[in-house]
């Protein structure tokens, strides 16, 4: 069989659907109908939001459409608030793992698309993956997500053997402790493999949810051809055990507030489905330049950074419990200013070169197997650094997976803005750790001031022992210390 053609039968079933949960005139009537709201309109959302629940489509819409400074900086206020009930004012770190760029897709804005010449196809075998982690390792990593084209050299069962090489790799100063997968849509039998294989997050971005742009955007004829195939893959994780999701949008595709909605669309459609378990994440990336791809330079829907920041905003407060994950592809600059906004995982130290980590110091070195363009390519030192300065504490935990707190157990805790309780102690362990084996020596001094700020903000709290006594257990050569 083709291998273009492995889902076919699947896809066939949803074709037979009279439609789907993205209603495209209705998410443009909602839009239109909440055209220049006034500021009674808004601060009505605000109050709703700053309960931590998710707002309905219509209260998104007004806040989408809000164009009055009064209201948009109380928005961007409550958003950070918000964040910081929620999760503390810590900032999760990761690092994508790129294991290969054979693709038999031609998505006009990737770099990776079949029909890119230039491009220097490999997959990488289970040795390289192992070179590639130790190498990220002992930078100082300890979460990752495994990113794939979609080939038949990429299928699950490659995919699960990437995953326990990760876990499998050890280095003198420890492990990677989280691994997530971005890939493309699978089955539900498929999904669980990779459950049982110990994968964290799964990540399916829907790219666009507007149909016609989907189809431009993905030819027919190609895996990826199939826009509901690819919309209901979180229903088949779920269903294969997979409780923790990514959703995202790559945004320059079409109208950005088309695709906030179109986001919380998907989020409703999984609470109401799922018993209330909708994204652990949202990602936001916007396009950048790709080799040889010109449309990623020649964006009609192109986002500014105003824009940005607003609908960073405007997701926090739309669904306040969900982790927000701003991408290396934005510039240092604008990053420290959605930061504030209601982001709560970051990547740095990236590197997006199939083989990257173990060739090349830092990002963009590698034009002829990379996706696109990174533009915060500040060592991971750096951006720790940077982090702390802003008072904010930089976190590699895991814990909160490892302890089973995932799908209904997380929303619980994230919804009732409890699992600060968690993040903090362990951004703290994890600082902790990250400073006695891998800071140099200026980001150390930083950060341990950080921690000693944190530590006393907690000496009311009846866990200020048992979080003291962690911190002092990892000075005497204890790891991996969780709360």
């Amino acid at each position: 069989m083709n291998f273009t053609q492995k889902y076919a039968k699947e896809m066939a079933e949803y074709d037979k659907m009279d439609k789907d949960f993205i209603d495209d005139d209705l998410i443009w009537e909602k839009l239109n109908q909440a055209e220049a709201p006034s500021k009674e309109d808004v601060r009505r959302v605000l109050k709703k939001a700053e309960k931590c629940v998710r707002l309905e489509p219509e209260e998104t819409a007004i806040l989408i459409q809000n164009q009055d400074p009064d209201t948009i900086k109380e928005m961007y206020q409550l958003a950070y608030k918000l964040k910081h009930e929620v999760y503390g004012d810590r900032l999760v770190f990761f690092a994508p793992l790129y294991c290969s760029d054979e693709c038999v897709n031609k998505c006009k804005y990737c770099g990776f698309r079949c029909d890119n010449g230039v491009m220097k196809r490999k997959t990488l075998s289970l040795k390289e993956v192992s070179e590639e982690v130790k190498v990220m390792i002992e930078e100082g990593q300890k979460r990752t997500i495994l990113v794939y084209g979609e080939s038949p050299n990429t299928q699950v069962d490659y995919m699960v053997d990437t995953v326990k090489t990760v876990y499998d790799t050890k280095t003198e100063h420890g492990e990677i402790r989280r691994a997530n997968i971005n890939c493309a849509p699978l089955r539900t039998d498929e999904f669980a493999k990779l459950k049982d294989i110990g994968i964290g997050t799964v990540q399916v971005f829907q790219e666009t949810y507007h149909h016609k742009t989907y189809r431009f955007m993905h030819p027919e004829g190609t895996m990826k051809g199939h826009y509901r195939w690819r919309l209901y893959s979180m229903d088949r994780a779920m269903k294969g055990g997979i409780d923790d999701m990514g959703l995202g949008v790559l945004f320059g595709l079409y109208d950005w507030r088309f695709e906030v909605m179109g986001l919380l669309y998907h989020t409703i459609h999984l609470e109401e489905n799922f018993n209330g378990v909708g994204p652990h994440t949202i990602s936001f990336p916007r396009i950048t330049f790709a080799t040889e791809t010109p449309f990623s330079r020649e964006l009609k829907y192109k986002v500014s950074d105003e824009d940005f920041k607003k609908l960073v905003a405007v997701i926090r407060l739309s669904v306040p419990y969900t982790g927000l994950i701003c991408t290396a592809r934005e510039p240092k600059e604008v990053r420290d200013q959605v930061i504030p906004l209601g982001v709560s995982q970051i990547d740095a130290g990236t590197r997006i070169g199939v083989g990257a980590y173990a060739k090349s110091k830092k990002a963009n070195q590698l034009n002829d197997s990379e996706q696109f363009t990174i533009n915060d390519d500040n060592s991971l030192d750096d951006v720790v650094k940077t982090v702390c300065e802003t008072g904010e504490i930089p976190s590699f935990c895991t814990a909160c997976y490892r302890a089973g707190r995932t799908g209904e157990e997380f929303m619980k805790v994230a919804k009732s803005k409890f699992v600060h309780n968690y993040c903090i102690p362990n951004a703290m362990f994890t600082l902790k750790e990250y400073v006695l084996d891998y800071a140099t020596p200026e980001t150390a001094k930083i950060a341990l001031k950080v921690i000693e700020q944190h530590l006393e903000k907690l000496k009311d709290e009846p866990y200020y022992k048992e979080v003291a006594d962690g911190l002092k257990s990892i000075d005497e050569g204890k790891r991996d210390v969780k709360f």
